[in-house]
């Protein structure tokens, strides 16, 4: 009898295609999570204002809890100037007025100086006007952009500025109503309006002051064309400290709901703010005035 034929059963292993797409999904994860551990190790090489304003995000994403500033929202009070970096605005400041178109003209009449109140800014004047046309409260061309610039940089600062008027010691003609009182005053206040027009919040600006003569800058040349000058004051703030915050806090709330009763505070606050020379529009004389 015949041997039948072997039986041979061949069986088709299946490796299952491809596996989709899971390893993309997890080397993506993987490199996020390193691109995240490179941020934060830059982080901690930065400076302190950048931490600062980097914590202040992930405590107020949303950015609407509390808005300082015009360019500055959510960081709250971490862009406050105190005098640990005043020197940075100056430096800052210094950088931005050198891209003025005639910056070369105008450099010899900006001093900046770092002192007890904050930084103060002077655009001091020439024989000629430099800022403010002959007697006249106006702002030059040249005066205008300086202080709109001027004016874009401050107001991203939640720091309070005070705006001072200053003359030389040449008087108006006897009989004159209007004086070196009205004169600084008017300049003061016509520098406030163009800064507040141009980036410089309206409770910004705390004081305006008109000093006439008064504090000379240069006392033994009384009738020096530099005695004639405009002031910026940008005034330090202390950073309140996590209780202070807190306390602020609960008592704006306290305020928010007893609104009738902050209506006299209000006022005494604001009256207390008012300069040395009352800012009232005087009737200026056709003398000629520096």
């Amino acid at each position: 009898m015949p041997t039948p034929p072997p039986i041979i059963i061949k069986k088709k292993v299946s490796h299952g295609g491809h596996h989709g797409g899971a390893w993309k999904v997890a080397y993506a994860d993987f490199v996020t999570a390193m691109m995240a551990l490179f941020i934060v190790l830059w982080l901690m090489n930065t400076s302190k204002q950048i931490q600062e304003a980097v914590g202040g995000y992930f405590k107020d994403p949303t950015g609407h809890s509390r808005q300082i500033g015009s360019d500055m929202k959510g960081v709250g009070e971490n862009f406050v100037v105190t005098k640990d970096n005043m020197k940075e605005l100056k430096e800052q400041l210094e950088r931005s007025i050198r891209e003025i178109p005639k910056f070369d003209e105008l450099r010899n009449h900006i001093d900046m100086t770092v002192t007890n109140e904050g930084l103060r800014i002077e655009l001091t004047e020439s024989a000629s006007g430099v800022f403010f046309e002959s007697g006249s409260d106006q702002l030059s061309a040249d005066g205008s952009d300086l202080v709109k610039l001027l004016a874009q940089e401050l107001g991203k600062l939640p720091n309070p500025i005070a705006i001072e008027g200053h003359t030389d010691s040449k008087p108006y003609p006897p009989g004159a109503t209007y004086t070196n009182w009205e004169l600084s005053s008017d300049r003061a206040n016509s520098t406030r309006r163009l800064m507040q027009n141009n980036g410089i919040r309206q409770d910004q600006i705390t004081q305006v002051r008109g000093f006439a003569d008064q504090r000379l800058r240069k006392p033994d040349a009384p009738l020096d064309p530099s005695n004639r000058r405009i002031s910026l004051i940008v005034e330090y703030m202390k950073k309140k400290s996590s209780d202070e915050t807190a306390a602020s806090e609960v008592a704006t709330g306290k305020e928010a709901r007893n609104p009738e009763n902050n209506t006299a505070g209000a006022n005494d606050a604001g009256g207390s703010k008012l300069g040395q020379a009352e800012l009232t529009g005087t009737p200026k004389s056709n003398s000629e005035k520096k």
